[in-house]
């Protein structure tokens, strides 16, 4: 402890907050160090001061932890895993929320985070539980870094957007011109998602409107997280799709374009194929 008073003392305005003992990097000011101390490693990130060891001092995070702590495997192996009954398992459903909502904001492991979305998966059909996810879940989207999470939550955005279609494609519309790369792709993904899990749709002209903007979208993932989109915008609007393909066609990059016309047939593809090849800007 006398550690950590004297790095508060020289990180004024940092926060200091506890890992896990045994994890072995931690994240500091976006990159992974190492404190040499015996008994917890330490995170400092810019904003405020604040010592924190909530993982080991609430009893529920410490389970959840100890048990996936000791697994080793991939994701359908942690999969089978997440149907393991936790002493709280039979509290009610908001209860268990927060609890994994805690869990997801203290400990920065794919891992962990995981498990919380397995969590939200098995409530995925009761409207009442995704009405009260929202609240909650929305703010997750902050600490996602990579695909694999991002697109996880966009199978429960997807989900409540149909229930609560106006509140979900307003935080949509904030994260489509977001400077993250991972709001911006989750912007899009979620409007759809796969979209034979869906059995409501928003209109056309709303998905379009979230499309078009990030068409020349330098980043490779929401390029990818585009092409996707598309793709299940023609399953659902086939026409309307092939229109507004035909017409930014110029516009898509070749990473989207692969991807949007992956269910298309052999006939549309050649034709869409061909029209790129006409339209491509000479060198």
């Amino acid at each position: 402890m006398a550690f950590i008073l004297e790095l508060a003392k020289r990180f004024d305005k940092y926060s200091i907050s506890f890992c896990h003992p045994d994890e072995r990097g931690i994240f500091f000011l976006g990159r992974f160090e190492n404190f040499n101390q015996p008994d917890a490693s330490i995170v400092v990130q810019k904003r405020y001061f604040r010592v924190t060891m909530e993982s080991s001092a609430n009893p529920h995070l410490s389970e959840i932890i100890s048990h996936l702590r000791s697994l080793h495997g991939n994701v359908p192996l942690h999969r089978k895993e997440s149907k393991k009954r936790y002493t709280f398992s039979k509290l009610p459903f908001v209860e268990q929320l927060h609890i994994w909502d805690r869990l997801w904001h203290t400990e920065n492991n794919f891992w962990l985070r995981l498990h919380a979305f397995f969590f939200l998966e098995r409530h995925l059909k009761q409207e009442t539980e995704l009405r009260k996810m929202w609240p909650v879940i929305v703010a997750w989207q902050d600490q996602i870094d990579d695909w694999g999470l991002c697109d996880a939550l966009a199978k429960v955005y997807t989900k409540i957007l149909e229930v609560m279609p106006t509140e979900v494609y307003t935080q949509l519309q904030e994260w489509n011109t977001d400077p993250n790369l991972w709001k911006r792709r989750q912007s899009l993904v979620s409007l759809l998602y796969y979209s034979r899990t869906k059995k409501t749709y928003l209109t056309f002209d709303q998905i379009t409107w979230l499309i078009t903007p990030l068409l020349q979208d330098k980043e490779y993932y929401v390029q990818k997280g585009l092409g996707w989109t598309l793709r299940e915008l023609h399953t659902v609007y086939p026409q309307q799709t092939l229109s507004y393909l035909n017409h930014h066609i110029k516009q898509v990059s070749s990473i989207a374009f692969t991807i949007a016309i992956e269910k298309m047939n052999t006939s549309q593809k050649d034709q869409f194929k061909a029209l790129r090849r006409l339209k491509a800007p000479s060198a």
